[in-house]
């Protein structure tokens, strides 16, 4: 897709708004020139269509990109800061420390005192006072601007973020998060997360994003990024729950890359936006690499996710297993894809990958492709797909009980989610999942 693009492709974000957009930032040379380029990758692309394989189950003709600009610098007010103030607390509660940004520019920033020797900054100022390490990882090896239209438009305009960079052999006790909030009317949040683990360092982040609820919420506009690296012998537990609110447009591009004998638990909740588009993607670099990954998706009203997973096996004895499960309500959709790749030097790879749906409406819809890629001659892949509707012989068993339906129906969807709440090692992400999931059950 290298077509020159038109006024609809680039919209609010157009080359006047992206000198403005660069006017005043201080930001080194090579950072600049990063964005230079990614802006003229995006100003090439062509709009996503139905032709392109990539988007042919996801239609974004009712996105309006001209609707939005690329986002203000300045701190939003403490009125709209305060909109997120029960979810800190109730985060702040769990984790030993966090970080809160609110319409991109970051609010509330971690206490270094319980950092454990982590370095936890925003992005910018992680520009300024460690170079060194967004220069080497920053949008340069796990997502880039080549990847399609949003990522470039994210790479040219990002704002707003966080770095966790964990030092050779620290390994931190409790878990950190980063919450990211949107309240504005035709807002656009373009918030990127890098995170890098040195060799035998581990880790545990949180990181959630929320819209402000209302009777009805402005549109509003994510493209947004998640960049991992997992060195020698590290460990990271990562979670990543998307709840925009139901007026939210999100693009989301996903890549942990998991260094020699080093693991990755990395949770994904789906529950919020209007449309999301979002590839998640693991690669498993080094020998003895190891990842497990959980989904959980819920969808009501006329909500649309789209889930692209990729396992990528680039070396030896490495080992992945991937469960993705997804709840429909009214006239909503799922598309999840899936592909295991396992490269021709990637011999004793062990990979699995499962997608189920459960659909409680006539008219809601779930599309399973999973897939496979594999160049080796002694692995041991897997996959499978499953959609289907509630049990009514369970529905009857339970009413003929005394059970009502509406309570019936929640215990079925409960004990649906079960088996990928119990890879969940963290118990307030479990509940976190299991009451959203909940209050969608009975709500519309």
């Amino acid at each position: 897709m290298t077509a020159t693009a038109t006024t609809s492709t680039t919209g609010g974000f157009t080359e006047d708004a992206f000198h403005r957009f660069m006017k005043g930032r201080d930001e080194p040379s090579w950072l600049v020139e990063r964005r230079r380029e990614a802006f003229a990758r995006f100003q090439a692309f062509s709009w996503p269509g139905a032709r392109d394989e990539e988007w042919r189950r996801t239609d974004i003709r009712a996105l309006k990109l001209d609707a939005f600009a690329p986002p203000a610098a300045e701190a939003p007010a403490a009125s709209a800061a305060s909109a997120f103030d029960d979810l800190w607390g109730s985060l702040s509660s769990h984790y030993a420390t966090g970080m809160l940004h609110v319409d991109g520019p970051a609010v509330r920033e971690p206490d270094p005192a319980r950092l454990g020797g982590a370095v936890f900054v925003d992005l910018a100022r992680a520009a300024k006072d460690h170079p060194e390490i967004l220069d080497r990882y920053l949008l340069t090896q796990a997502v880039t601007a080549n990847d399609d239209i949003f990522a470039a438009l994210h790479a040219a305009f990002w704002s707003g973020g966080s770095l966790l960079y964990v030092p050779r052999g620290v390994k931190l006790e409790a878990p950190l998060f980063n919450l990211v909030g949107l309240t504005r009317p035709g807002g656009v949040d373009l918030n990127h997360t890098l995170v890098v683990l040195e060799d035998g360092a581990e880790a545990t982040l949180v990181r959630e994003t929320a819209g402000r609820r209302g009777d009805e919420p402005g549109a509003a506009f994510h493209a947004g990024a998640l960049e991992v690296f997992v060195g020698q012998g590290a460990r990271l537990t990562l979670v990543n729950i998307q709840n925009w609110d139901d007026a939210t447009w999100h693009f989301s591009r996903e890549r942990a890359i998991v260094g020699r004998d080093a693991s990755i638990q990395w949770t994904v909740g789906g529950l919020g936006s209007r449309l999301a588009k979002v590839n998640q993607e693991v690669v498993l670099a080094g020998p003895g690499a190891n990842a497990q990954v959980n989904g959980v998706m819920f969808t009501t009203g006329r909500q649309h996710l789209a889930y692209f997973t990729r396992q990528d096996h680039a070396a030896h004895h490495t080992t992945s297993d991937l469960l993705y499960k997804g709840g429909l309500k009214d006239r909503s959709r799922v598309v999840w894809k899936g592909m295991i790749r396992v490269e021709k030097d990637a011999q004793r790879t062990d990979a699995y990958q499962k997608n189920d749906n459960l659909v409680l409406s006539e008219s809601a819809r779930a599309d399973s492709i999973p897939g496979l890629e594999i160049e080796a001659n002694d692995v041991r892949c897997t996959h499978g797909a499953t959609a289907g509707r509630v049990d009514e012989d369970m529905i009857f068993y339970a009413e003929a009980r005394g059970i009502p339906l509406e309570v019936a129906v929640r215990l079925i969807v409960e004990g649906f989610f079960a088996d990928v709440y119990d890879r969940i090692t963290l118990e307030p992400v479990r509940e976190t999942l299991r009451q959203a999931v909940a209050l969608r059950v009975i709500s519309h």
